[in-house]
């Protein structure tokens, strides 16, 4: 939220159980561009603020990207838009 999106966004998930948390952004063709989270955490409600950036800390264009949520046996994968 909010999607589209600019200058940031926020995406919220909640964990039943503790578990290994991945979530990573790529563009439209499917080249990681960002690691929001690569750890264990605890059960619980979550969010995480992407600033439009990649890996490097550099502004990414504008356009679609998509994001997967992994935890445990769990995989989500959702698109957002970024608008400049």
């Amino acid at each position: 939220y909010p999607n589209p999106f600019n200058p940031t966004t926020q995406i919220r998930y909640d964990l039943p159980d503790d578990a290994l948390v991945n979530i990573t952004i790529y563009d439209i063709m499917g080249r990681s561009i960002m690691s929001l989270v690569n750890s264990h955490q605890t059960a619980g409600y979550r969010s995480i603020q992407w600033n439009a950036t990649n890996n490097l800390g550099e502004a990414v264009s504008a356009g679609m990207y998509i994001y997967t949520i992994q935890a445990g046996e769990f995989r989500q994968t959702k698109k957002m838009v970024l608008l400049k």
